[in-house]
């Protein structure tokens, strides 16, 4: 049956699953919802995911959100060692997945990224802007001082020292970061791992746009970690 990923390529949490999808080659389609037109917010889309976010996959009549969600959907089905099968490791896997999702996302995304270069995610008033902002980026310095030293101090990866999907969906929410002009030069072990990982074959095609918009973006006066 034809698997399908709704999804943006700038988009944040559609980049890991595509990523994952290129390195191991997996029979998935794409089609993409232009969030820069509003695609997503259209009745069309919001019949397939009432949140109206990317990325959703799609399996005949088979949907579902997520992109945590869909990276282990996707692992498991092909029984990928990316996450794997024994319950403690796979339990280290999820472990670091819904750290990233609830504690560094929520930050670095939603408290120092999105708001300075979405209106629709401005605040209505510069104080309550400035707040947010500040706010987000001192948050977002305490998760990558535990990224940086707790989860990756000694270890090339974030679950059980070896790769896995929980460094596909890491590294894509880290990287963000840099469409505002992030380069985490206080985090050195986080900088040696988002090394690595940039070193899959497919880091480059992948994160084409999303570059593109950070480019789109140079010059502009950003807070960043």
């Amino acid at each position: 049956m034809t698997l399908k990923l709704y999804m943006h390529p700038v988009s944040t949490v559609s980049r890991p699953v595509r990523l994952f999808i290129a390195e191991k080659n997996l029979p998935v389609t794409e089609t993409v919802v232009d969030l820069m037109t509003g695609e997503h917010m259209k009745p069309e889309y919001g019949a397939i995911n009432p949140s109206k976010q990317v990325p959703v996959l799609e399996e005949g009549d088979f949907r579902l959100p997520e992109s945590s969600a869909i990276l282990k959907y996707l692992a498991s089905r092909f029984d990928c060692p990316e996450y794997p099968k024994d319950l403690k490791q796979r339990a280290k896997v999820d472990a670091a997945m819904d750290w990233v999702n609830t504690m560094l996302y929520r930050d670095l995304g939603y408290g120092l990224l999105y708001p300075q270069i979405f209106p629709h995610h401005k605040r209505p008033s510069d104080e309550q802007q400035k707040g947010t902002v500040a706010w987000g980026k001192e948050k977002c310095k305490g998760a990558l001082a535990i990224l940086d030293k707790d989860m990756l101090g000694k270890n090339d990866y974030l679950a059980n020292n070896t790769i896995s999907i929980a460094d596909y969906f890491g590294v894509c929410i880290v990287t963000a970061g840099e469409i505002i002009g992030c380069q985490f030069n206080d985090y050195p072990n986080v900088k040696r791992w988002i090394g690595n990982m940039q070193k899959l074959k497919s880091w480059a095609s992948v994160n084409e746009v999303m570059y593109g918009f950070a480019g789109s973006l140079k010059g502009q006066q950003f807070e960043t970690v």
